[in-house]
C-alpha cells in the first residue's frame, strides 16, 4: 500500500496520485497519507527556517501489511518513507539532507508514532539541477 505527497512551492501539500481521492481511501491508506502530510509539513517548516526552497519535493509513504488483501484485521509489519527532492544549487544538498534527517528521526510526530507499531525505514534521493559548467 502506497501514498504519495507533493509539496507545492506555495507551501501547501496535496496528494499527487490521481488514482484515489482522500474520500475513497480506506483507514489504512489514510494513516499513510497522514504520515506523508506530517512529514511534508515538518520538512517544509525546517526548510523555510533555513531559507531553502527546493525546486520540487515528493514524499512517498508505503506500508507492508501482514495480509494479501486489506482487511479490518490487517496490521502493518513495516513502513518506508521515500523523499525525492530537486535542488536548484549543489550547495543546498547537504542542508536538505540534514532537514530530511531531522524530519524523519526527530520532529515528525506521525513517524514517531509509526515506530511504535512497526519498523520505519527511509530513503533520500536529492538531485541538483545546477549546471557544473557556466557558459
Amino acid at each position: 500500500m502506497r501514498v504519495q505527497i507533493t509539496i507545492q512551492m506555495d507551501g501547501k501539500c496535496k496528494i499527487s496520485t490521481a488514482e484515489k481521492k482522500i474520500e475513497a481511501m480506506n483507514p489504512k491508506e489514510l494513516l499513510l497519507y497522514a504520515t506523508g502530510n506530517c512529514a511534508a509539513l515538518t520538512l517544509k517548516g525546517i526548510l523555510d527556517k533555513e531559507h531553502i526552497c527546493p525546486k520540487s519535493i515528493s514524499i512517498e509513504v508505503s506500508g507492508e501489511l501482514d495480509t494479501e488483501q486489506v482487511m479490518a484485521s490487517s496490521v502493518y509489519r513495516a513502513f518506508n518513507i521515500l523523499y525525492r527532492i530537486e535542488c536548484s544549487k549543489i550547495a543546498e544538498q547537504s542542508k536538505v539532507s540534514r532537514a530530511v534527517r531531522l524530519t524523519t528521526e526527530k520532529y515528525c510526530g506521525m513517524l514517531q508514532m509509526l515506530r511504535r507499531i512497526a519498523p520505519v525505514s527511509h530513503e533520500i534521493s536529492i538531485v541538483s539541477v545546477e549546471s557544473a559548467v557556466e557558459c
